[in-house]
């Protein structure tokens, strides 16, 4: 990829070809895992076998959760951009037409595929903690925490601009202030808001009414919320946006971006200082694998603790037949909610921030540590759900995180999700910067923290730090095979991540589903603190019943996830944007 013009357009001959390799058959897997993938189902256009169809190009396409987003990555590509400049225009995008979640005042994760070298790499752009983020700062006069959920002091270092500098810098090939345009026009001429994203912002806000700049931005002078139907203009985004255009993440890290945050920062008592900004970096990492019934699945390493749950979880479920089980099926599910169990006992108890301790990831991900879990798991009874220890980060990730897949026509692709945080992140906006930002100092364990201050103990694997990042579920995956991309997949949803990519690959693999079936089909998540199996409208009664029987605390609730999904087929690209979020769109180059 990088800057060499390879040629814009991959012909159809050469398409068909890479298709043919997809489609050959796979060596046996060996005995810990012996069923080869179930074959992709047919893809015709005119088939009639599927109730969900994919939408189809022949080229690139984007998914994400904002149809204008992707709209906008899309145009790069037909502009001659790549996977990596596409994932750029369409991050940015999202910054302006996903205020709960799109950013450039949090951060996130990527991964990158680049087809000619057949390498994925990842890329870590979390938030770190200000110097002067010390646990004593978060306690009040009894002991409490507080301040780590909204306001200034919940802020963390923001890293999205500087991670998708890094990924430009390394795989991008149009010039970097293009792919800010489509973003630029969409803060300035404003966007039109839909039922969807004028609910958000009446639900939000409370949070939104936080600073002064922020309510003028998204709330009327009565306090109420912009209603739809109603225009929303980010002037200020749009100076900000510009301003990184031209100066690249210099403008946000060290220029006039960096000047008003460390100015407003320390007006209302924050904690970020230009020394913080000048001083963050991205980070490239070794993206972390395994295979699971002879597909190669590639995922974020820590500081993401989703993504060694997802490999774990895969590497377990090698051990049952979930073929023969069937898709949607009790013992399907119930094997699948035990390995969800088992993995996050182990992500609660092991994984940081790689730059701060030593973590056995190897060990977590490895076959034999899977096969040794696996015998834990007793396909006739559900095991009680270990409770989460005080002070846990997981369930204070907020479902509003997003996730955006993009592939080219040269078969290079990005899968990248990224957070506020919260919604609307700590609901605090610095005076003349027009974005929100994000509250990641609370995705630290900081209560546990304190505990074990108390008590003498040694401080968490995920303790909050100066300059430290906070574990994350957030867990962008690709899955490959013979070395080249099959499909690129994410979700937002907080703690339900892991749970949520693990089943769109179960879904694929195992029971052969277009990545259109795999996502509309009914999820589940086992809740760790309270132990209950949480279920998306759609089972069985029968199978719910069954459930309860194998020892499930079965609860209906609210959609879980919202992967953003693309696939490379027979047919060209197939991409699948979830219903479960309003406003998601895959669009074709």
């Amino acid at each position: 990829m990088g800057h060499e013009r390879t040629g814009r357009r991959l012909r159809w001959t050469a398409f068909a070809a890479l298709a043919a390799v997809l489609a050959a058959p796979l060596p046996d897997a060996g005995a810990a895992h012996p069923h080869a993938p179930v074959p992709p189902a047919p893809r015709e256009l005119l088939n009639y076998a599927a109730i969900e169809k994919p939408v189809r190009a022949e080229r690139g396409m984007v998914v994400s959760q904002s149809e204008a987003a992707s709209a906008a990555g899309a145009r790069i590509l037909r502009a001659g951009g790549n996977a990596v400049d596409a994932a750029v225009a369409t991050a940015f995008a999202m910054a302006v037409t996903l205020p709960r979640a799109g950013n450039i005042g949090g951060d996130g994760y990527m991964l990158i595929h680049t087809a000619g070298e057949r390498r994925t790499r990842a890329i870590d752009f979390r938030s770190t903690a200000p110097a002067a983020a010390t646990l004593e700062r978060y306690l009040d006069a009894q002991g409490k925490v507080a301040g780590d959920k909204a306001g200034y002091l919940a802020a963390g270092v923001p890293g999205t601009v500087a991670g998708l500098a890094l990924a430009h810098r390394k795989h991008g090939r149009l010039p970097w202030a293009d792919l800010l345009q489509p973003a630029i026009a969409l803060a300035a001429e404003g966007i039109v808001l839909s039922h969807d994203e004028a609910f958000a912002l009446d639900w939000g806000r409370q949070r939104l009414s936080l600073s002064g700049p922020g309510a003028a931005v998204f709330l009327h002078a009565d306090g109420s919320a912009l209603r739809a139907g109603e225009r929303l203009l980010q002037p200020d985004l749009a100076w900000s946006l510009r301003q990184i255009a031209e100066h690249g993440e210099d403008a946000f890290y060290r220029g006039r971006i960096a000047e008003r945050l460390a100015a407003g920062m320390a007006r209302h008592g924050g904690l970020i200082t230009r020394a913080d900004l000048a001083g963050y970096r991205a980070i490239e990492r070794a993206a972390l694998r395994t295979t699971y019934r002879g597909v190669e699945v590639a995922t974020m390493p820590p500081s993401s603790g989703g993504g060694a749950s997802i490999l774990e979880m895969l590497n377990i479920l090698e051990h049952t037949d979930l073929r023969a089980q069937g898709a949607g099926s009790a013992a399907a599910l119930h094997a699948m909610a035990e390995a969800i169990k088992l993995a996050w006992a182990d992500r609660g108890r092991y994984a940081g921030d790689p730059d701060f301790a030593t973590l056995p990831t190897a060990g977590v991900v490895s076959k034999a540590y899977a096969a040794e879990r696996a015998k834990l798991i007793s396909p006739t009874r559900a095991r009680p759900a270990p409770q989460a220890p005080p002070g846990d980060p997981w369930p204070h990730e907020s479902p509003q995180t997003t996730h955006f897949s993009v592939v080219d026509t040269d078969g290079n692709a990005v899968s990248a999700t990224y957070t506020l945080g919260s919604d609307f992140g700590a609901g605090v906006m610095i005076e003349g910067t027009g974005f929100l930002l994000g509250n990641l100092v609370g995705n630290f364990s900081i209560e546990a923290q304190a505990e074990a201050a108390r008590a003498g103990e040694p401080a968490p694997a995920n303790a909050l730090l100066p300059g430290r990042r906070p574990v994350s579920s957030m867990s962008p995956t690709l899955l490959l095979r013979d070395g080249a991309l099959w499909m690129a997949t994410g979700s937002p949803g907080g703690n339900t991540i892991p749970g949520t990519v693990m089943q769109m690959i179960v879904n694929v693999v195992d029971f052969g589903m277009n990545i259109a079936e795999a996502t509309h089909a009914p999820r589940i998540h086992q809740e760790m603190r309270g132990g209950e199996l949480r279920v998306e409208r759609g089972l069985s009664p029968d199978t719910v019943r069954l459930l309860e029987g194998l020892g499930h605390r079965v609860v209906p609730g609210e959609t879980i996830g919202s992967t953003q999904t693309l696939m490379l087929g027979a047919q060209g690209v197939e991409g699948a944007a979830d219903p479960r979020r309003p406003g998601a769109g895959a669009v074709a180059e």
